[in-house]
C-alpha cells in the first residue's frame, strides 16, 4: 500500500511533464515560425534565436524522455523541470503573439479591400424620387471601364434597375463633362462618386452644388484593389535598401481609417525622395492648383493637378511620373484624422509655428488655435499646421511647408520612444488611417533605415534624424478657361527653369545624376544664414500661356492690332462700332485655337467682314487689348474670378479656390 502511494504522484508527475513538453514544443514551434516572417530583419539575429529555441527544445526533449523512462526519479527534478517549462511556454507565447500581432497590423496597411460607392445624381428640381422613376431619361457614365464609380457600378445599377430598356446610356470622358451636361439640361442623370459634393463644390460654377442636386440611388461595393488598380496592389520591387521614392497624399476625411475609396482631391502632395545610404531627403509638396497635363485625360491636356485624383491614385500617380520624370516607387495616402492620433500616440512634436493659426478640429467641429512661435503640439494642433491656408501670406504653398515640419517633427519624437504601449498605438493608428502599395516585407525592411536613424540620434542627441532638403516649385498664377468645365478656373503654372532644377536635386539623392560639389561658398557676419531653398528662384523667365482677350468695348483697330501681335485670325462680322460679342471664349489659350475667331462689332447694321493677317513676329506674351476699359477695384485676395494682379510667390495672398475645409 506503501509503495502504491509513493508511484502514485511520480506517474502523475511524468504525464504532467509529457504533456507540458508538447504544449512547450508547439508554442515553440509558433514563435520560430513568426520570427522567420521577420525575414527583413538581420538574418544573424533571427538565427541565434531561432537556435536557441531549438537548442532548448531539444534539451527538453532528452530530460523528458529520461523522466518519461524513470531515469529521474527525484520529485524535485521533477517539479524544477515543470517549473521550467511553465516559464518557456509562457515565453513562446509571449514573443510568438507579438510578432504575429505586429506583423498583422502591418500586413493590414496594405490595404487589399476597398469599398467603392457610386451615386445616381440628378437636379434638384427634377421630380423623380426613385430609381424607377426614371423613365425616357438621358443618364451619364464614364467611358472609363477601369472606374469603380464612374463605370463598373454604374453597370451594375443598369444592369440590376433594367435601365437600359427605357432610357438612353450616354458615355463621357470626363466627370467635369458629364456635369456642364447635367447643369446645361443636355442629360438628365448622371453616375458620380458619392463624395461628389467635397469633390467639386471647390469650383466656383459648382459652389452650391449640395443644395442644386440630388442623389436619387446610392450602391457600394467592396473590391479587390488588384481588380481596379494596377500601381495601387503593388510597388516597383525596389529594395528598401537602395535610394528610393515615395508619394505622399494627404486624405482630409472626417471618418477614421481608410476602408473606403479614397479619391478625394489631391490637396496635399508631397513628392519624397530618399537615400538610405546618406539618410538624406527631398520632400516637394506640390501645390494642388499646379497647371501640368493630365495622364488620364483625353488627349492628356492641363489642367490643376488636384483633378487627377477624381480619376483614382493610378491618375495621379502616373501624371506626376510623367511632368518630373521621375519613377514612383512607392505612394502612401494618409487620413488626416489619423495625423492627430499619430501625434498623440507619440506624446506630441515640438516644432516652430510660423503665425497665429485657427482651423476646425479633425471631426468638424470646435475651432482649434495655435500660437506663434516654437511650440508642442498635440495631435489637434498639428493638424492646424498642416490644413491651414487661408491665413498664410502664401497660402496652399506655406502649408505644404508647413507639411513637412510637421513630418520633422514626428521624426525628432520617434527617437525617443521606450514604450511597448506607444509602440503598438503607433502601430494601429498607422494600420487604420494609411494605406500604401508597400509590401509587409518592404514595410519591415525600414527597421534597418530605422537602426541607422537611431545610431545618428545617440551620437548626434539635437540634430535632425534625417537631413532634409526642401524643394519648391515656383511659378505664377493665371486665369485660364477651362474646356472641359467650359469656365474661367485659376491656375498656378509652373516656372519650367524652377522644375529642372527640382528634378536635378531629386536624381542626384537617387543616385540618378552625378551630384555637384560646391567648392565655394561665401557669406556675411552681418547677414544671418539662410538654407537655401532649391527651386525657389529668382529666375528671369516667366512661364505662363499667351491667352484669349476679352475684346468687349475694343475697337475694331485695337482687337486687329493684337490679332497682328500675337498671330491670331480674327473676322469682323456686325457693325462698325466696338465689340459685343466673341465666338471663343476670353482666357482660352492661344494654342488651343482652331480656325478664326469671329468678333461681332455693334453700332451699324451694315455688316463689314475683314480677316486680319497673322504677323509672324508675335509677342506671346502681350494678351492686353490696347483699349483700356474701366475695372472694379481688386479684392484683397484672389479668387477663381479675380486673378492676382502679380505672380505668386511665397509673399504672395493664397490663390486657391477651394476651402480649408
Amino acid at each position: 500500500m506503501k509503495k502504491e502511494k509513493k508511484e502514485k504522484p511520480k506517474s502523475k508527475n511524468r504525464i504532467l511533464v509529457l504533456i507540458l513538453f508538447i504544449l512547450t514544443l508547439l508554442t515553440s514551434i509558433f514563435a520560430i515560425y513568426n520570427i522567420f516572417l521577420l525575414d527583413s530583419i538581420e538574418d544573424l539575429i533571427r538565427y541565434i534565436v531561432i537556435g536557441l529555441f531549438i537548442f532548448i527544445d531539444l534539451l527538453l526533449f532528452f530530460r523528458t524522455r529520461k523522466i518519461w523512462k524513470k531515469k529521474i526519479k527525484k520529485e524535485s527534478s521533477h517539479i524544477l523541470m515543470i517549473l521550467f517549462m511553465i516559464f518557456y511556454l509562457i515565453l513562446n507565447l509571449l514573443i510568438g503573439i507579438i510578432i504575429f500581432y505586429s506583423y498583422g497590423v502591418v500586413n493590414n496597411i496594405n490595404k487589399k479591400w476597398v469599398t467603392y460607392s457610386s451615386s445616381l445624381v440628378v437636379k434638384k428640381e427634377d421630380t423623380a424620387e426613385k430609381v424607377s422613376d426614371l423613365k425616357d431619361y438621358t443618364i451619364g457614365i464614364l467611358d472609363d471601364k477601369e472606374s469603380p464609380e464612374g463605370y463598373m457600378i454604374p453597370q451594375m445599377v443598369i444592369k440590376e434597375n433594367h435601365l437600359k430598356e427605357e432610357n438612353k446610356i450616354k458615355k463621357f470622358d470626363s466627370y467635369t463633362e458629364m456635369l456642364s451636361n447635367l447643369y446645361e439640361e443636355k442629360v438628365d442623370a448622371i453616375f458620380l462618386s458619392s463624395d461628389y459634393v467635397s469633390l467639386y463644390s471647390s469650383i466656383p460654377d459648382y459652389a452650391s452644388i449640395a443644395d442644386e442636386t440630388k442623389v436619387i440611388l446610392k450602391k457600394e461595393k467592396k473590391l479587390l484593389k488588384s481588380s481596379t488598380s494596377k500601381r495601387e496592389t503593388g510597388s516597383t520591387g525596389k529594395s528598401i535598401k537602395e535610394p528610393f521614392t515615395i508619394l505622399l497624399m494627404g486624405i482630409d476625411s472626417t471618418e477614421e481609417g481608410l476602408d473606403k475609396n479614397a479619391v478625394a482631391n489631391g490637396d496635399s502632395l508631397m513628392l519624397v525622395t530618399f537615400n538610405p545610404k546618406t539618410l538624406n531627403a527631398t520632400m516637394l509638396s506640390i501645390p494642388r492648383d499646379s497647371y501640368v497635363p493630365i495622364s488620364c485625360f483625353t488627349g492628356k491636356y492641363e489642367n490643376k493637378i488636384t483633378h487627377a485624383a477624381w480619376h483614382g491614385t493610378d491618375c495621379m500617380m502616373q501624371t506626376i511620373e510623367d511632368y518630373f520624370g521621375i519613377k514612383i516607387d512607392y505612394y502612401a495616402k494618409v487620413n488626416f484624422k489619423g495625423l492627430v492620433h499619430l501625434v498623440d500616440a507619440i506624446g506630441g512634436i515640438d516644432v516652430e509655428v510660423p503665425g497665429d493659426l485657427c482651423t476646425d478640429d479633425s471631426s468638424r467641429g470646435e475651432e482649434v488655435c495655435i500660437k506663434e512661435g516654437f511650440q508642442h503640439l498635440d495631435g489637434e494642433g498639428a493638424l492646424v499646421l498642416s490644413r491651414n491656408r487661408k491665413q498664410l501670406a502664401n497660402g496652399d504653398i506655406g502649408r505644404g511647408q508647413n507639411q513637412q515640419v510637421v513630418i520633422q517633427g514626428i521624426l525628432n519624437k520617434m527617437k525617443s520612444l521606450n514604450s511597448i504601449s506607444q509602440f503598438t498605438d503607433i502601430l494601429n493608428t498607422v494600420s487604420n488611417n494609411l494605406d500604401t502599395n508597400l509590401s509587409t516585407n518592404q514595410i519591415l525592411s525600414f527597421y534597418n533605415i530605422g537602426k541607422d536613424i537611431i545610431a545618428k540620434s545617440l551620437s548626434k542627441d539635437d540634430s535632425d534624424v534625417i537631413s532634409m532638403e526642401q524643394l519648391f516649385l515656383q511659378g505664377d498664377g493665371q486665369m485660364i478657361y477651362d474646356e472641359s468645365m467650359k469656365m474661367v478656373l485659376w491656375n498656378y503654372v509652373p516656372n519650367k527653369d524652377s522644375k529642372k532644377d527640382i528634378v536635378k536635386a531629386m536624381k542626384e539623392n537617387l543616385e540618378l545624376e552625378e551630384h555637384e560639389v560646391i567648392k565655394e561658398f561665401g557669406f556675411s557676419i552681418n547677414e544671418p544664414y539662410e538654407k537655401k531653398i532649391i527651386g525657389y528662384g529668382p529666375y528671369k523667365t516667366n512661364y505662363t500661356y499667351p491667352l484669349l482677350p476679352d475684346f468687349s468695348g475694343d475697337s475694331r483697330e485695337a482687337a486687329s492690332a493684337w490679332a497682328r501681335r500675337n498671330g491670331v485670325n480674327v473676322t469682323f462680322t456686325g457693325g462698325n462700332g466696338y465689340v459685343i460679342s466673341q465666338s471663343q471664349p476670353a482666357n482660352k489659350r492661344i494654342d488651343k485655337l482652331s480656325g478664326s475667331v469671329v468678333l461681332r462689332l455693334g453700332g451699324s447694321s451694315k455688316s463689314s467682314n475683314t480677316t486680319t493677317k497673322p504677323n509672324t513676329n508675335t509677342n506671346s506674351n502681350n494678351n492686353k487689348t490696347e483699349t483700356k476699359k474701366p475695372t472694379e477695384e481688386e479684392p484683397t485676395e484672389p479668387t477663381e474670378e479675380d486673378p492676382p494682379k502679380e505672380p505668386v510667390t511665397p509673399s504672395d495672398p493664397d490663390p486657391d479656390d477651394a476651402p480649408d475645409e
